[in-house]
């Protein structure tokens, strides 16, 4: 017995489900879609599965509704698979672990993956339909979408003939997305020299800040949420640029895309600078704190001393010094706002890893902007301080922003069927996070979308939920708009 069965729509959870036994995060996608692959031959379905394992799947239309404009439906199978701190599970190979509560669903510590599996679930559940006259169905599965629409970039869909087109990786009901930013991803590599570990007169500090809120660096960077990597470096600046201090180990975030909870570093210092070390590791802590106390009240700073007994390599003083400074002068966070939309991020960047290797330090942002005129200069900006420090900078999986469209039929109908059903109307809005529409459109030429979906929280973070009756409203809803 499932842990879902008896929830209503009884199709889309079981869908729901059986994804969620198919571990999937991105990068790690073959297995889902085998699956998916697997799903349309049972049913005899035009199935196309290209070498990433992006997969198009077609149903004709009903008899009576041969002569009908064929929709699209778009989702993508990756998800963020993310842990909570102590949760020992292997994602790349075990399932989700789900459950129920107040109204809602979670997968017990780690990220849920309702974005985007509850868009596949729909998906399935719309091509099993069978109560229902539909048009001819065109669903589009991606792969690799939360790492830099990899799939969306890749898939031939030559054979498709439909030009209006659902998005189903919206997160909150009722709101409707009619566009979005484009986006980036770079990598910033920071050379370090190592050298064996100091003497008796060092002492072995660790630090770790824990208890952020994080979230998606798209829906969230906008809501002065801590940047659990951004703050520990932004102390371990301040601290280099005073005293001698010698990096060993440091790293925190999960994903790029993801703001980051968590982030440790290790380090010696002098024992005689120790006193003054740690007092203003104290002032800037409290400092943090009163910065982070009304979006981020969970922020903590653990302090950690021991005695010089480890025996790990430390990267020099300067090397230490240098990268740290390099790294505080890559920007991070909201780097414009739009001055047409009241409150939209226009221009963002997120560290959302970073990890300390044998010859460098590692730094993996997230950079998007609704003006790829932007998002293009934000990188060359990057990649010239880069270059200044003597780092490295590359700029990959660079995608368009999708524009918003003035005249849109689907739109209207949609709002219109919207309106009919629930007695008011949705909201238009355009979003900083990224969707794929922008790279499909410049593929089907005049696509015309609109971007929906039910209630998720706490996306890309172990807190992850879903709500059941806001998953069941967009399904009666989406069936309704397919009627049509």
């Amino acid at each position: 017995m499932g842990v879902l069965e008896g929830l209503q729509p009884e199709r889309v959870f079981h869908f729901f489900e059986e994804i969620s036994r198919i571990p999937h995060g991105s990068g790690n996608t073959r297995a889902i879609s085998d699956y998916l692959k697997a799903f349309a031959e049972e049913r005899g379905l035009f199935c196309r599965q290209d070498e990433l394992g992006n997969i198009v799947i077609i149903r004709e239309a009903s008899p009576a509704r041969k002569e009908e404009e064929p929709y699209i439906l778009q989702a993508h199978v990756d998800m963020v698979a993310v842990s909570a701190q102590g949760v020992e599970i292997d994602m790349k190979k075990e399932p989700l672990r789900l459950k129920v509560e107040d109204g809602r669903i979670f997968a017990e510590g780690t990220s849920l993956g309702g974005d985007d599996g509850i868009g596949v679930a729909y998906c399935l559940a719309v091509l099993d339909e069978q109560t229902v006259s539909l048009p001819r169905l065109e669903v589009i599965l991606t792969v690799d979408e939360e790492t830099g629409m990899e799939g969306a970039t890749d898939i031939d869909l030559s054979m498709l003939r439909g030009r209006r087109m659902i998005n189903l990786d919206q997160e909150e009901e009722g709101i409707f997305i009619t566009s979005c930013a484009g986006g980036a991803r770079v990598d910033v590599e920071i050379p370090m020299e190592r050298e064996v570990a100091p003497g008796k007169a060092y002492r072995f500090l660790e630090f770790r800040i824990t208890g952020l809120v994080g979230g998606h660096s798209g829906m969230e960077i906008g809501k002065g949420l801590g940047n659990a990597n951004w703050l520990l470096a932004s102390l371990l600046c301040g601290i280099s640029l005073r005293y001698d201090i010698r990096l060993a180990q440091m790293k925190g975030g999960l994903a790029d895309n993801a703001i980051p909870r968590e982030a440790e570093a290790a380090f010696f210092v002098r024992e005689a600078d120790l006193p003054e070390i740690l007092s203003y590791a104290e002032a800037e802590e409290q400092k943090i704190r009163e910065a982070l106390l009304e979006n981020d009240p969970g922020f903590a700073l653990e302090k950690v001393c021991h005695d010089v007994t480890v025996s790990a390599p430390a990267y020099t003083r300067a090397a230490t010094k240098s990268a740290l400074a390099c790294l505080c002068k890559l920007p991070n966070g909201v780097v414009a706002m739009s001055e047409d939309v009241e409150g939209l991020v226009e221009t963002s960047l997120n560290l959302g890893v970073l990890s300390l290797r044998e010859n460098c330090l590692r730094l993996q942002y997230a950079v998007r902007s609704s003006v790829d005129g932007d998002r293009a200069e934000l990188c060359r900006h990057m990649i010239q301080i880069a270059e200044e420090a003597g780092a490295k900078a590359v700029v990959r999986n660079a995608y368009p922003g999708w524009a918003y469209r003035k005249d849109s039929p689907l739109r209207e109908q949609m709002v219109r069927i919207y309106e009919r059903m629930y007695g008011k109307k949705p909201i238009l809005e355009a979003i900083h996070a990224g969707l794929e529409c922008g790279i499909l459109a410049g593929k089907i030429p005049g696509l015309d979308c609109v971007s929906v979906g039910p209630d998720l929280q706490n996306v890309h973070t172990a807190e992850e939920s879903m709500d059941i009756e806001s998953v069941g409203r967009v399904w009666n809803y989406l069936l309704e708009v397919l009627k049509q």
